[in-house]
């Protein structure tokens, strides 16, 4: 079985761009006010979604492993 992810948008940050919807259709949906947000937050890990975190540009999608609670992106420096 693989990993599994915790995906959070910070909606404080968030500038509704819609890269993550174009990079990870199936992961993430904008709502009325174009802020964006996890399809589902626990998810199965993707090259996708991670897709969709690296190309935010403002950073503001947040994925941890769900167990443990480790950061898979943004990486710990």
């Amino acid at each position: 079985m693989g990993d599994r992810w915790h995906v959070e948008v910070d909606r404080s940050v968030c500038i509704g761009s819609a890269q993550c919807v174009h990079h990870a259709p199936d992961g993430f949906r904008l709502d009325s006010a174009r802020q964006s947000h996890p399809v589902e937050p626990d998810t199965d890990a993707s090259e996708p979604v991670l897709a969709a975190a690296e190309s935010c540009p403002v950073e503001a999608i947040v994925i941890t492993l769900l167990n443990g609670g480790e950061p898979v992106f943004p990486p710990e420096d």
